[in-house]
This record gives C-alpha cells, sequence and structure tokens, in this order.
C-alpha cells in the first residue's frame, strides 16, 4: 500500500507564511506528477499546483507569484511555499501523487493524503 502524510498547516494571520510538506511512504517504484489542492468550506476542491517529474511547475492564478510547488523525488515528497497568504486561502490542503508501485504490473494510480487545515486570519 501506498500513504501520503502531510504536515506544515496551521494558523497564519495574512501576509504571513507557510511551508506545507507530504511524504509518501509504502510499495513505490516510481512517482510521476505531484500537487497540491485546496478545498474550502462550501467550495468544490481545486488545484492549486502541480509538479512534474522533470520540476515543470503549474499554478492556478490565484497563487501564482505566492505559491512555489516543489519536489524531493529522491525522498518521494512534494512541498508547497506559501507566501503572502490570504484569509480567502483558508481551506484544507490535500496532496496527491501519481505513483507507478510495480515495474512488473504498470498501473499508474493517484494516491491522496488526508488534509492538512491551512486557517489564515484576517
Amino acid at each position: 500500500q501506498v500513504q501520503l502524510v502531510e504536515s506544515g498547516g496551521g494558523l497564519v494571520q495574512a501576509g504571513g507564511s507557510l511551508r506545507l510538506s507530504c511524504a509518501a511512504a509504502g510499495s513505490i517504484f516510481s512517482i510521476n506528477a505531484m500537487a497540491w489542492y485546496r478545498q474550502a468550506p462550501g467550495k468544490q476542491r481545486e488545484l492549486v499546483a502541480s509538479i512534474t517529474p522533470g520540476g515543470s511547475a503549474n499554478y492556478a492564478d490565484f497563487v501564482k507569484g505566492r505559491f512555489t510547488i516543489s519536489r524531493d523525488s529522491a525522498k518521494n515528497t512534494v512541498y508547497l511555499q506559501m507566501n503572502s497568504l490570504k484569509p480567502e486561502d483558508t481551506a484544507v490542503y490535500s496532496c496527491k501523487m501519481d505513483v507507478l508501485r510495480s515495474s512488473i504490473v504498470l498501473e499508474w494510480r493517484d494516491y491522496w493524503g488526508q488534509g492538512t487545515q491551512v486557517t489564515v486570519s484576517s
């Protein structure tokens, strides 16, 4: 099995920063894309940022210039550096990874973390 464990959420004042981490553990042969999503109360889950194995990143317009996604493939870990946080960034942030568990069974599958709460006060 594969488990994704997130850390780094919390309460911060507007204008502050937080760094989220998400580490994958278990039976892993390779990881393709890694991504962060968020879901605010009463809203649909939305993509925040994603990163390819080569390091190419894409961002939602609402975080461009404020958030930075990065990965350490050797550690099966993805990070999200969040700066200049706004109250509207308040949400549960979840990571997702596209994982290949075996070189014999070539089946890629998405795994999700449990989510970490980020609360930005005004």
